[in-house]
């Protein structure tokens, strides 16, 4: 009886008969392993035994599933020296000792939320606990390490690998026929490079078991809190599947806190300073939720939206609200009743292309250039913009995200005065404004845009929302009686929509990428081995690192095979919604990912210097 036995509470180090089970990963190779289990008095034993000896012999207590009472646990990656990147465990709670009731798991939003509270409440108990910071005292020869960290989520509630619940065939023989299995890092202790055998036992036989007990078992979870948190992202997810349905490009609920405590901090405004969100009359709908009963706020209709206003009104921090509003957030951030599943799009000085038909945009380059399959490894603003832009609908993108601020000036819009000098077939530009209502008319992708600068878009835009001291107003008739009272703008070539024509789908291949290779991801960069540096920074819907780690293993696991982009992607979804995140590395059981869209997936391998394309098919339109 694997988890028989031993101590009851903060559990105590119990014992249990060895033997073998299946498992997997073991030393993180990838390959399936079958661990040999046994109690907590050896895994002590062990440690004290070694105490003293080479840092190598912390493999001694490696790939051994150790029954410490109410949870076993296992470290399956030894760091190689006390300098190194931390050494990787888990630990696994059946689900009858973790006894969390039922509804906590049904529907799967709850579940992921569950898994979610499990990860902040870990990383809350070991930062109360002290451990969360890594000691070190006395120069080389002085003992270090000892820190216990589990991967910290941010104010978005995204399917995570560091907590996960396992019902597999290998879980089913547990008490509740599966068990939750957190993962974590140790920085195994040392002095200079010899084992601290004694503090090491005392993290595993002490630390670890009152972390365990403190946030990962019901009992010791306010529950009241637990469901807040479950029932609130299961509200946000059932508003965001109604959009569609009802014609919506976005809902904000009023009462929403929008703007964020600094430029640096994903927190919200302190409530006394921000102005709550307020819905026009005009644009104010109800949503039906499952545990609030309903959502009062602001619907915006699909098609193309612009939101006007004043300099530091409040545009472009509706529009970065709109941005993150395709994830779910934790209660009490202001920003839950913020629903969207759309792209946000920006120029990017810089970035690589490759392949892409940005010819709706950009065609008839100098010296008879031609824009079909363009490729530049320095893009400048326009060119940057239009490819991306085709990127977001070879992904399926269902609507655009863009502000005025971060967009090429050339490729928004051409004013009067600059077509009279510069006429149309001298211009290899074919600004936005040409193709926004095709976009919706013909592709049925609606734009969202803030603008400031430009009233021309008034003649094509179907919502006009006006933001004056964050309060929003509809300002469509006025926009459109500025539009027929007022003559002059852009002359013709800005106002006859030339089509849109369908996106080649193409067939990528990076063939630099292997999978397993070395790489160092950053919050918005990743290094595939001596590959150039990955730059993500203009994919502003990544919101944490640990989707930039999900990424990077998602484009080693797709770089190899020459196929169709979209198919690629529907696939890898598929196979992250069956098996979950640990299908990017099977067998290593990596704490550390979140999961990212596709469409973010898709723009990474876009920008990849090293990335070929071996023809195109077909065509999404």
């Amino acid at each position: 009886n694997l988890y028989g036995g031993g101590g009851r509470g903060k559990g105590g180090g119990g014992g249990g008969k060895g033997g073998y089970i299946e498992g997997e990963g073991g030393g993180g190779d990838g390959s399936t392993k079958r661990l040999r289990t046994s109690g907590g008095a050896e895994l002590r034993a062990t440690l004290l035994r070694i105490d003293g000896r080479p840092y190598p012999a912390y493999n001694d207590i490696k790939d051994v599933e150790y029954d410490l009472g109410r949870f076993s646990a296992v470290v399956q990656h030894v760091q190689s020296d006390p300098f190194a990147p931390p050494s990787r465990c888990y630990v696994r709670v059946p689900l009858a000792h973790a006894a969390f009731p039922p509804e906590c798991f049904s529907p799967p939003a709850r579940e992921t939320a569950l898994r979610d509270w499990l990860t902040r409440r870990f990383h809350a108990a070991a930062k109360r606990a002290g451990v969360d910071q890594r000691s070190g005292e006395g120069g080389w020869h002085g003992p270090k390490g000892g820190e216990l960290l589990v991967d910290l989520p941010g104010q978005h509630v995204l399917d995570r690998s560091s907590v996960i619940v396992d019902r597999s065939a290998a879980a089913a023989g547990l008490p509740g026929g599966g068990a939750i299995e957190a993962r974590f890092t140790v920085a195994l202790p040392a002095r200079g490079r010899s084992i601290c055998g004694e503090w090491a036992a005392q993290i595993f036989s002490e630390t670890l078991p009152s972390l365990v007990h403190e946030a990962l078992l019901h009992e010791s979870t306010d529950h009241s809190a637990l469901m807040a948190h479950l029932c609130s992202v299961e509200d946000q997810q059932a508003a965001r599947s109604q959009l569609a349905g009802r014609g919506l490009v976005a809902f904000v609920a009023d009462g929403s806190v929008l703007p964020r405590a600094t430029g640096a901090s994903d927190r919200p405004m302190d409530a006394a300073s921000a102005v709550p969100f307020s819905s026009p009359p005009s644009l104010r709908v109800t949503l039906p939720v499952p545990n609030a009963g309903s959502l009062t706020g602001m619907g915006l209709p699909r098609g193309v939206t612009l939101i006007v206003g004043g300099g530091f009104h409040g545009k472009s921090t509706l529009l970065e609200a709109l941005q993150v509003g395709v994830y779910d957030k934790v209660s009490g951030d202001g920003r839950e009743g913020v629903v969207t599943d759309r792209m946000a799009v920006r120029a990017e000085d810089g970035r690589a292309v490759t392949s892409v038909d940005i010819s709706p945009f950009i065609d008839h380059l100098p010296f008879g250039k031609r824009t079909g399959a363009f490729t530049t490894a320095d893009a400048s603003g326009s060119t940057s913009q239009a490819a991306s832009i085709i990127e977001a609908l070879e992904g399926g993108a269902s609507a655009l995200l863009l502000d005025e601020d971060t967009s090429a000036t050339n490729f928004m819009i051409r004013d009067a005065r600059m077509q009279a000098l510069v006429s149309a077939d001298r211009e290899p530009i074919r600004p936005f404004i040409t193709r926004v209502r095709s976009l919706w008319s013909e592709r049925g992708v609606s734009t969202v845009l803030v603008v400031g600068g430009s009233g021309d878009y008034f003649d094509v835009a179907d919502t006009v929302l006006m933001l004056h001291e964050y309060s929003p107003s509809d300002a469509t008739a006025a926009a459109k009686d500025v539009a027929a009272r007022i003559a002059g703008g852009a002359p013709p070539e800005s106002k006859a929509d030339r089509g849109m024509p369908p996106t080649p789908r193409r067939v990528l291949s990076a063939p630099g990428l292997i999978a397993g290779m070395k790489t160092h991801t950053g919050r918005a960069s990743i290094r595939f081995g001596d590959e150039p540096e990955l730059d993500l920074g203009g994919v502003e819907q990544i919101v944490e690192h640990s989707q930039v780690r999900a990424i990077a293993e998602a484009c080693l696991r797709l770089g190899g095979a020459a196929r169709p982009i979209d198919e690629a992607l529907a696939e890898l979804e598929a196979s992250i919604r069956e098996g979950g995140l640990d299908v990017l590395r099977p067998g290593w059981r990596l704490g550390n990912l979140a999961a990212p869209r596709m469409l973010e997936v898709g723009a990474a391998l876009s920008r990849l210097r090293g990335l070929e394309v071996e023809g195109s098919v077909g065509g999404r339109g």
